[in-house]
């Protein structure tokens, strides 16, 4: 019996969709399963009364997003349309908000270091500026911090590095707890992106590259895949009364889903796919009748409210300062991000709760939020980043070096790296090692036709 498809894909966010049109590209048969109704995933957002709203959180840099700008140009999206941010990380300490965290003048302005801490991150930037080589965002096992955690790691340095830079950087960007995530794909990536005042965002919102790439391709919304049972030559996919065969399937989600879904995971896969756990992530978008912002020195798109000044939230992004386009004139939009170790009790409970405990933690941050504050939306994802364990990390290259099979995955998580650059390395890296498995020329035939969610039928 002949498959139906040469690639099934599962998953709809920038993992599956750049997987999706690589091998699209390469003149392959494929077609893209999501559960949701909307492609995307963690780099949805949507459009409401003027206001972009975006449901997670991410920029992009000039510097070490190299497969995102390659894919950028591809797709023909120009420049414009990925405009450079140009507003400060500040970060909050001692009753006042203080810019410049990420920047290369922090050693010199403090950034809410105090003079001792600045002394150790000169020291700390001298010593990765002179093995800045032997940190490969690719390969952060290889690097020569080993499997040491960030607490571990920082603990060799003034308690500042800590409490005012790594723990508030990790917490807001990554989710991450200190005490947990590894060193290694932290610097890496922090070394690799370069100072925040480069940093970019996409004009329309963080779902640019995820419509981009959906043209022209095969996408099913609303249909959830069960199971998948892989075959040497072919895998089966399960959607409720439908059984779908393909060539490969490549699984585009989270590790912990992954697990669940490959009924037959070999053995060798389940040691790095049991490890790559993640954290969950919650936030609140505020839609405001003016652009509020706390007073600095100068404009901050994202306060980090570290640990050791905040238990309720990680950080507050100012979105119509990331981009004044994301909120109608004389308006304003920010989200407040939970901090990790708030979340799980957040996720139990209902909205207005979720919305009135980091409202009220907020205020002392941006004076008249509360006044200011319309409609507010609440978004949260169990699955929200990859922690990147030491346990993740320990593993890691025997999972790369595994065969190629007719079931395979991609997702940040692959690279331990919890940005879109990791989900399109990954992509591009799934999708090339299907190629290498499917050398003869594909399919063009039998199509099987499948129910969406809502009813719709795709042939």
């Amino acid at each position: 019996m002949s498959p139906d498809l040469d690639v099934a894909v599962v998953g709809a966010g920038i993992a599956g969709l750049t997987t999706a049109h690589e091998l699209r590209r390469a003149g392959l048969d494929v077609r893209v399963f999501e559960e949701r109704d909307h492609i995307g995933g963690r780099m949805h957002n949507f459009r409401h009364d003027g206001y972009t709203v975006d449901e997670g959180a991410e920029q992009i840099s000039p510097h070490g997003y190299r497969a995102t700008w390659e894919l950028l140009g591809r797709l023909g999206v120009p420049l414009s349309d990925v405009p450079r941010i140009g507003s400060s990380v500040g970060i909050w300490r001692d009753g006042r908000a203080r810019p410049g965290v990420a920047d290369s003048s922090a050693v010199l302005r403090g950034a809410g270091l105090s003079p001792r801490a600045r002394v150790d991150l000169a020291r700390f930037l001298a010593w990765t500026a002179s093995r800045r080589a032997e940190f490969d965002c690719d390969h952060p096992e290889r690097t020569p911090l080993g499997a040491v955690t960030i607490r571990e790691f920082t603990a060799r340095y003034h308690r500042d590095l800590q409490d005012y830079l790594f723990q508030p950087v990790s917490g807001c960007f990554f989710g991450w707890d200190t005490a947990r995530s590894a060193a290694a794909p932290m610097v890496s990536m922090l070394l690799s992106v370069g100072p925040a005042g480069s940093w970019r965002t996409y004009r329309d919102g963080m779902d640019l590259l995820a419509r981009r790439l959906a043209e022209g391709l095969d996408v099913v919304t609303g249909h959830r895949v069960h199971q998948v049972v892989s075959e040497r030559d072919h895998a089966r996919l399960f959607l409720g009364d439908d059984i779908v065969t393909a060539r490969s399937v490549v699984l585009c989600v989270p590790a912990p889903i992954a697990v669940r879904l490959h009924a037959n995971a070999p053995e060798d896969e389940l040691p790095y796919l049991s490890a790559c756990t993640f954290t969950p992530t919650l936030k609140v978008s505020c839609l405001l009748d003016r652009p509020l912002a706390p007073s600095s020195r100068e404009p901050m798109y994202i306060l980090l409210t570290p640990e050791a000044e905040d238990p309720v939230l990680s950080g507050i992004i100012f979105d119509h300062v990331k981009h004044p386009g994301r909120a109608p004139a004389g308006k304003g939009l920010l989200s407040l991000t939970a901090a990790a170790r708030t979340i799980p009790d957040l996720l139990k409970a209902p909205a207005d709760e979720v919305v009135r405990r980091l409202v009220r933690a907020a205020r002392r941050y941006v004076p008249g939020l509360e006044a200011a504050c319309g409609r507010t939306f609440v978004h949260s994802f169990v699955h929200g980043l990859p922690e990147a364990t030491p346990e993740a990390l320990r593993r890691r290259a025997r999972f790369m070096a595994r065969a190629v099979r007719s079931v395979e995955y991609a997702g940040d998580w692959v690279m331990l790296r919890p940005a879109s650059e990791g989900a399109v390395r990954a992509g591009a890296l799934a999708a090339s090692r299907v190629l290498s498995r499917l050398r003869h020329p594909p399919r063009t035939t039998a199509r099987t036709t499948v129910r969406t969610g809502d009813g719709r039928r795709t042939a």
